[in-house]
């Protein structure tokens, strides 16, 4: 069950990414480099929750 528990903080990484991006966007004065690397990060997390629960799967 140690996959599902990396899933689950994964998942929880990614909508705190969420947050802080729906924050930064709600500035009139939002950094474009700051804005691609949170979105960077979550595409990360987003295809490694999936090769995740992809090889879960195969297991």
């Amino acid at each position: 069950m140690a996959v599902d528990s990396h899933i689950e903080q994964l998942e929880q990484r990614h909508r705190e990414l969420e947050a802080q991006l729906d924050e930064v966007l709600s500035h009139p004065s939002s950094d474009d480099v700051e804005i691609a690397q949170l979105k960077r990060l979550k595409l990360q997390i987003k295809d490694r929750i999936s090769e995740l629960k992809r090889s879960d799967t195969l297991h």
